[in-house]
This record gives structure tokens, C-alpha cells and sequence, in this order.
């Protein structure tokens, strides 16, 4: 069995370790929050924040994100959470641009530039051709001096005092910074576009939330002859069996035109039960619930453990006034994955 480095290494430098991890948090969350001091209201980084913001909200096409290395991983999730959150974007690598990709940049685009250091050569090359098309360009830097903050229509002040590589040469800090910002700028767009969790979901539909706020109640519900019904006329030993075929704990019951009229479940059994009466001489209409909770099929399923999670029920009636549409237990629920 290969030893861990607790057990192979002494205690000094095990204490080493953990105290280089508490730095490189503490630098890292301190990048993040002198971006924050950055955005004071009227300061310049505000404004030009402000106008990357602008630039992006009236761009008729999309925003295309490139960056080489670290910052391009940072370009890509950038871009990924800006197509998911209702802003058209894709990532272009600048060295694809500048053979053949850059066709896919119009003048209606908004091309987002990212570099640490503002001099990379892959992105100026392709920085002249993108302002001839017409297209905006947002840049990304740690350098606000660098030929690429001076060419770009909005720059995005992305600096830190150091890296949390003890040999200050690996990004660290600065891609965290970038990173926060860009999420910033992210969320800031889809505040300002009244981007709604309805709209996630629709960028969603294969994930938890996507099932959760796109599975109405007609989606899971059981219809037609699963729903277990009797007639109001029915005595409690046939509403019995009707329970136990269609397997829901409870049945509807029901008027000579098939209109709804109350409910009985296994709790109400478990009531009579303990008054120890005769099931034989007992109709379903002395003992049924008068008011059944009901839900309409248009609702949301997740609206549907909402009530039975206040109700402390395990299933509900689907209908609209007093015509019954359908059922739902709680299992139903689990199975489509809303719970």
C-alpha cells in the first residue's frame, strides 16, 4: 500500500503545507475583494465596467470569448456560463483565429479578449482585423497600460498585488480575479436582461433544475383508469378494493356525471379504524373528505410537493373546478426526478 504524504512526511512540513494552502486562500480571496474596492460608484473601473456591460446588452450578435492558456480555461467557462445565462457566446482560441476561426467574429459581435499581461502576441495579431470588421472589443487585463487595454473599447482592470505561487510565476490569484470578474459581468448581464430561473431551465432541460421548473403536473400525473375513483354511492369495503388495485393509498369518489366530490385515503382508514366500527354497513360518502386537495394539470410539479410538503400528504387529485383530471402520488414525483 503506497504511503500518504501525512504518514511519509514530518510534522514541520505537513504544518508547512496546510499554512502555503491558508496563504494561498488569503491571496486569493484578497484579489477578489480589491477588485470589489475597484467598483466603487464613479470610480473609473466602474465606469468602464459599466461600458462593457452596455457594449454587451446591445450587441445584435454574439459575445466571443478568446484567451491563450490559463486564460483561456478562464475564456471558455467565461463563455459557457454566459451562453447559459441568456447571453449568446462561444470561445474562439486566438491561434485558430488566426487561421481560419476568425470568419466566425462578425461586425455585430462583441469579441471579449483575455491576458494577464495585455502584450499577447496570439490576440494582437488578430485585435486589428476584428476592429476593422466593426466588431467591439472588451479586453481583459492585468495591465491597463498594455497595447491591448489601449485598443479595446472597454478594459476590465483584472490586477493583483501578487500570485499565490510562492514563486509569484504561476497564475493563481490573477486568474482567480479574472475569473470573479467575469462572473461578475455575467450576472450583472442577466440581472439587466430580467433573466429568469424559468429561462436557466430552458439552457437546463437535461439537469436537476431543468426537470424541476419544466415538469408541469399533466407530465407525471396518472390519468384515464390508473386513477382510482368509486361512485359517491359506493360503500367503504368497495372503496377498500379500489384502493388496493390502483395502489395510490386513496381514491376519489365521485357523482352519477363523474364530477368530483371527495376524497378517501389511507389516513381516513386508519381513523375509522380506531373506532373500531363495522366497514360492512358504512358508506363512503359518511366517511370521504368533502374538500380534497386538489391541483390543476397546467401547475408545476414542483408546486405539487410544495402542497403536499405543507399538507403532509403523499398524494393529490389532479382537477380543474370539480372535474377530475387525474392523480398524483409522491412517488410519481421521485420517479420523474422532481424530487
Amino acid at each position: 500500500m503506497t504511503s500518504t504524504f501525512s504518514q511519509q512526511t514530518p510534522a514541520a512540513a505537513q504544518q508547512a503545507a496546510l499554512a502555503l494552502a491558508r496563504d494561498t486562500l488569503s491571496i486569493e480571496a484578497e484579489a477578489v475583494l480589491a477588485l470589489r474596492a475597484r467598483l466603487a460608484d464613479g470610480s473609473d473601473n466602474a465606469r468602464q465596467f459599466l461600458h462593457a456591460l452596455d457594449l454587451l446588452l446591445q450587441c445584435k450578435g454574439r459575445a466571443v470569448v478568446s484567451g491563450i492558456g490559463k486564460s483561456g480555461h478562464i475564456g471558455r467557462k467565461m463563455a459557457a456560463t454566459m451562453a447559459s445565462t441568456g447571453t449568446p457566446a462561444f470561445f474562439v482560441h486566438p491561434a485558430e483565429a488566426a487561421h481560419g476561426d476568425l470568419g466566425m467574429v462578425t461586425a455585430q459581435d462583441v469579441l471579449i479578449a483575455i491576458s494577464n499581461s495585455g502584450e499577447t502576441g496570439e490576440l494582437l495579431s488578430i485585435i486589428p482585423i476584428v476592429k476593422r470588421s466593426g466588431a467591439k472589443l472588451i479586453a481583459m487585463t492585468g495591465n491597463p497600460r498594455s497595447q491591448l487595454a489601449l485598443l479595446a473599447d472597454a478594459h476590465l482592470d483584472v490586477s493583483v498585488e501578487k500570485e499565490a505561487c510562492p514563486l509569484n510565476l504561476a497564475p493563481t490569484a490573477s486568474t482567480t480575479a479574472t475569473l470573479a470578474l467575469s462572473d461578475a459581468l455575467a450576472v450583472a448581464l442577466l440581472d439587466a436582461r430580467g433573466f429568469r430561473a424559468e429561462d436557466f431551465a430552458r439552457s437546463h432541460p437535461g439537469g436537476a433544475l431543468g426537470r424541476r421548473l419544466l415538469t408541469h403536473v399533466r407530465d407525471v400525473m396518472r390519468s384515464g383508469e390508473q386513477v382510482p375513483r368509486v361512485p359517491v354511492s359506493a360503500t367503504l369495503s368497495q372503496a377498500l378494493l379500489e384502493i388496493t388495485r390502483k395502489g395510490m393509498a386513496m381514491t376519489a369518489v365521485v357523482d352519477e356525471a363523474g364530477r368530483l366530490r371527495g376524497i378517501f385515503t389511507d389516513g381516513d382508514l386508519r381513523r375509522l379504524i380506531e373506532q373500531a366500527r363495522d366497514f360492512q354497513q358504512i358508506n363512503i360518502a359518511d366517511v370521504m373528505q368533502t374538500k380534497p386537495r386538489c391541483i390543476e394539470p397546467e401547475r408545476l410539479a414542483v408546486d405539487a410537493v410544495a402542497m403536499m410538503e405543507e399538507f403532509r400528504i403523499n398524494q393529490l387529485l389532479v382537477a380543474r373546478g370539480d372535474e377530475l383530471l387525474g392523480a398524483l402520488h409522491i412517488h410519481d414525483l421521485t420517479r420523474a426526478k422532481v424530487i
